[in-house]
């Protein structure tokens, strides 16, 4: 399993903000809501392939 993979779950669970690059556009103060079977992030922009996702930040702010 992908550390990010583990950070981005950890994320969910504590209800943090996440900033990322996602095909070379760069997201800012995401809520993750939930990853399905087919490693997408569902979150309150949009739905995002896992495998797309770089730079992964978990933020200390919280929803």
């Amino acid at each position: 399993m992908n550390i990010e993979y583990r950070f981005l779950q950890k994320a969910i669970a504590d209800k943090n903000y996440v900033c990322f690059s996602y095909e070379n556009k760069s997201y800012k103060n995401i809520k993750p809501l939930k990853l399905d079977d087919e490693n997408r992030l569902l979150s309150d922009k949009g739905v995002f392939e896992f495998g797309k996702i770089g730079k992964l930040v978990v933020l200390r702010e919280r929803f």
